[in-house]
């Protein structure tokens, strides 16, 4: 059974960083792509970045050139560095295995909250 925890949320000043973190285990970490969403208050959650099991990575246009997905097959774990943090990237982070919307697993979510 897939295990997904993320960590690293918080409270950051806009323009800010943060990094989150997501330690897996339950299943073989090196041949699946990961995916990390968030959800704002009132919206529906979406995609924000993905990797691939080769490490290829895909950013929603919010993002791109902001954050960072990178994977780490030794420790079975995906990360998320955020920077140049805007008040709209507020919302609770999950990881999960896949980059589709149905299916796979998911993680408990951090919360990050960014402040103007």
């Amino acid at each position: 059974q897939a295990q997904l925890v993320e960590s690293g949320g918080g409270l950051v000043q806009a323009g800010g960083s943060l990094r989150l973190s997501c330690a897996t285990s339950g299943f073989i970490f090196g041949i699946v792509a990961m995916g990390w969403f968030r959800q704002a208050p009132g919206n529906q959650r979406e995609l924000v970045a993905a990797v691939t099991a080769r490490g290829n990575t895909n950013y929603a246009d919010s993002v791109k050139g902001r954050f960072t997905i990178s994977r780490d097959n030794a420790k079975k774990t995906i990360y998320l560095q955020m920077n140049s943090l805007k008040p709209e990237d507020t919302g609770v982070y999950y990881c999960k295995t896949g980059t589709t919307y149905t299916g796979g697993s998911w993680g408990q979510g951090t919360q990050v909250t960014v402040s103007s």
